[in-house]
């Protein structure tokens, strides 16, 4: 027998508004009739019978859940796209005129010569990089096209060898606005366009044409220059400038190598390099000028006067010294984790927060957790008292639980409401180096190492500070104390050497202010026993420099040891208490 096979629709509704059916969903139920051919007619007896439904609609406004706020991802803040491929770019005038200058600048250096690939060799591949470049003040400065070589495709040995290049240590930049306050001693800053294409490169290195440049599609680059993406252009770049500011007379510090000094009868000029921006200040005022002019005919410069805005820092100056602040970094964080209209609080960590690896349930993402404490990072180089939150949320990188994300989030809240908080160098202080050292035994409730706790005033300048887990497990608050006095030994040598490169010279011992007793007489007295004769080696580092005369111990209260924000947590009065020794100013825009 025949039978006819049908597949029944459920009934479908009418939009209103459109006046039309939607489409039936995929996932709609089907509803199959198996029928004999006499049977037929009563499928449009069916028909007329379904009816049409009106389409029913919700009049409830839908909100994303209050919890949720403080878990948004980065959004794009900018109204500005930074385009991440060619084709993209090339929709853009701008980008078409920034890379066109881009593409003048290499020819202007002779950057690479068109050749046929040799047999045998491998031509590495380049792409372009945009960057929008702002101002302190987040205004448009320019539209930065950029190429660069791939040069993770490079081979050691054969592309390449030694890649290491110094940078100044924020350290030296701390240390320099601090002297040239108390001198008040302008700052002036400088920028080299194109830094990287100054380097000379010695290895045989070919490049694959870049792209929209049409100038004999079946050549490669042979690469004269050391183009930004190569793994030796840092160190070709800092080579070449070395050579070229020794003419000038500057010779580079021993203790910090982007450093360079430059002593004459007329007085002393100071110089700071950071890849391609630099500081320059100093005493000899017409030496600074010829200098700049002697800078302009070796490279491509940019004098952007005095120093306002130096790697995301934001340097003022009045009457009473310098500021520096990364107030328009912060805001940009807050921005990008979404926290602009949170509410504020009054410390970086609750009282007696001790966070562990377990604690919470694990993201699902640890991407955006990796962006917020990488970014917190940076900001304490102008922000000693979020140093201790950050330094425990950040042993937490690799896996991060909710717990630590709610860390982090309780340090932006503070951030919030101290944005504008940053460190004063002042004009009226001293140049004597001062410092404190602490411990915070067996703090850590996983491990039970302790923590280290320092910070160095030059006068009244905050310039160096640290919080650190200590490598080993102490068996006593002594001995992680003593451990901590050993590290803290170690960076005052460092910046006693590096202050008299920059011409400050300390005849007497620097005091160091520890809070346990036992620990001063420990390096005071040549015993060992059973409980220090494993710490030995930092027994000898401090006692050695003590008998020196490079140090001397002074015992102080905990009530005013000032290290003690580096290592503890505490309530709002006397974490308040302690920002206010650490010299810290709300520096505000006009």
């Amino acid at each position: 027998m025949t039978y006819f096979l049908v597949v029944l629709a459920p009934p479908l509704s009418v939009d209103p508004v459109l006046d039309q059916t939607p489409d039936l969903p995929l996932a709609a139920p089907l509803l199959t009739l198996r029928l004999r051919p006499k049977n037929l007619h009563r499928l449009w007896i069916l028909s007329l019978i379904t009816p049409l439904l009106p389409l029913r609609r919700s009049d409830r406004v839908r909100a994303p859940p209050a919890h949720l706020r403080d878990y948004s991802c980065f959004s794009a803040v900018l109204s500005l796209h930074e385009p991440h491929t060619y084709r993209e770019a090339c929709t853009n005038p701008l980008w078409q005129q920034a890379m066109t200058e881009e593409l003048q600048a290499l020819e202007k250096t002779h950057t690479w010569d068109l050749v046929d690939l040799p047999h045998g060799k491998s031509a590495i591949g380049c792409k372009w990089v945009y960057k929008i470049k702002t101002k302190s003040d987040g205004s448009i400065e320019r539209y930065k096209a950029r190429l660069v070589a791939k040069g993770y495709a490079q081979e050691y040995g054969i592309d390449y060898e030694e890649t290491f290049a110094p940078v100044a240590r924020i350290t030296s930049v701390r240390s320099l606005l601090a002297i040239a306050a108390v001198h008040q001693w302008p700052l002036f800053q400088m920028d080299v366009k194109n830094a990287f294409l100054n380097g000379d490169l010695t290895e045989e290195v070919y490049m694959q044409a870049p792209p929209g440049y049409s100038d004999c599609p079946d050549k490669v680059c042979l690469l004269r220059r050391a183009l930004y993406g190569l793994k030796q252009a840092p160190r070709a770049w800092f080579a070449k400038f070395s050579s070229i500011v020794h003419q000038f007379g500057f010779s580079s510090s021993s203790h910090d190598t982007a450093l360079f000094i430059r002593r004459s009868d007329k007085g002393m000029i100071l110089l700071l390099l950071y890849v391609d921006d630099m500081i320059i200040t100093g005493d000899d005022h017409s030496g600074i000028s010829d200098f700049k002019l002697f800078l302009h005919q070796q490279f491509e410069m940019k004098d952007l006067g005095h120093l306002s805005y130096f790697l995301g820092l934001e340097v003022s100056s009045d009457s009473t010294g310098y500021y520096l602040s990364q107030a328009k970094y912060a805001s940009d964080l807050l921005s990008r984790a979404g926290l602009t209209d949170t509410k504020v609080v009054s410390t970086p960590l609750e009282m007696n927060a001790r966070l562990t690896p377990l604690d919470g349930t694990p993201l699902s993402d640890a991407t955006l957790y990796r962006q917020l404490v990488g970014s917190l990072v940076y900001l304490t180089v102008t922000r000693p008292d979020i140093a201790h939150a950050v330094h425990l949320v950040s042993q937490f990188l690799s896996a991060p639980h909710s717990t630590h994300y709610a860390a982090v989030l309780h340090i932006l809240r503070y951030i919030k409401g101290t944005m504008f908080h940053g460190l004063h160098f002042s004009a009226h202080s001293t140049l004597d180096l001062c410092a404190y050292s602490d411990a915070d035994w067996a703090g850590d409730p996983t491990d039970r190492r302790s923590t280290t706790g320092f910070c160095f005033f030059l006068g009244d300048s905050l310039i160096s500070w640290r919080s650190k887990k200590q490598h080993i497990v102490s068996r006593s608050s002594t001995e992680a104390e003593y451990r901590a006095l050993a590290d803290t030994t170690s960076e005052l040598l460092a910046l006693r050497w590096l202050l008299e490169d920059m011409g400050v010279t300390h005849s007497s011992p620097t005091v160091i202010h520890c809070d346990n007793r036992s620990a001063i007489q420990i390096a005071h007295n040549d015993v060992f026993h059973e409980r220090t004769k494993h710490i030995e080696i930092d027994c000898h580092l401090v006692r050695h420099h003590l008998s020196a005369g490079i140090l001397h111990l002074l015992p102080v209260s905990s009530s005013d040891q000032t290290a003690d924000i580096f290592t503890k947590t505490f309530p709002p009065g006397r974490f308040r208490d302690l920002v206010s020794k650490l010299k810290m100013a709300s520096v505000k825009p006009p």
